[in-house]
């Protein structure tokens, strides 16, 4: 190993012992910020999933609506596998099969996200507007900067031919 290859290595160690020395100095996260931060990595989760949970004790609840059945089993399995849980609630819906609510989550993601105002919400990983589709039915969870953002949104879910109605329960992050 050559001088320069063996100085990125010892910096990219040194680098990678500071947070796990601060990482051993520091207390343990709470139950609620470890499940949430789980929740959030799981491969499948998507904008048109909503999960949520509640934490009591050493008790997990899981709720929320999802497209796919292995994403319920994956956040039931993530979640027992948190160090401190003693038993997991799994009360997460799987919405139905139906290729019309398929159109509709994708019609839905151009109209909201493709909106001038909005599209700055679609730049990460974990979009904060979620789409949730029922036979033909929209509801926008998550949260947004400002009650214009939340207007526009439920404005934009309405303009989507073939939906029967839209739920606007956004909420605005400053109130």
């Amino acid at each position: 190993m050559n001088k320069k290859n063996w100085v990125s290595l010892m910096l990219a160690g040194s680098l990678l012992m500071v947070p796990a020395m601060a990482w051993g100095t520091t207390r343990p996260q709470p139950l609620d910020h470890r499940v949430h931060h789980e929740l959030l990595m799981l491969p499948y989760y998507t904008l048109f999933d909503t999960l949520s949970y509640r934490v009591e004790g050493n008790k997990v609840i899981l709720s929320g609506e999802v497209t796919r059945p292995a994403l319920k089993r994956d956040a039931e399995n993530v979640v027992k596998r948190i160090t401190g849980v003693t038993s997991v609630e799994n009360q997460i819906e799987v919405l139905p099969l139906s290729s019309f609510d398929n159109q509709t989550r994708l019609a839905e993601l151009r109209a909201i996200y493709g909106n001038s105002a909005l599209f700055r919400y679609g730049l990460g990983p974990n979009a904060p507007i979620r789409i949730i589709v029922r036979n033909g039915h929209v509801t926008l969870e998550g949260f947004v900067d400002s009650r214009t953002d939340k207007n526009i949104a439920g404005l934009a879910a309405n303009t989507v031919s073939g939906v029967f109605s839209v739920t606007n329960n956004l909420v605005v992050k400053s109130s």
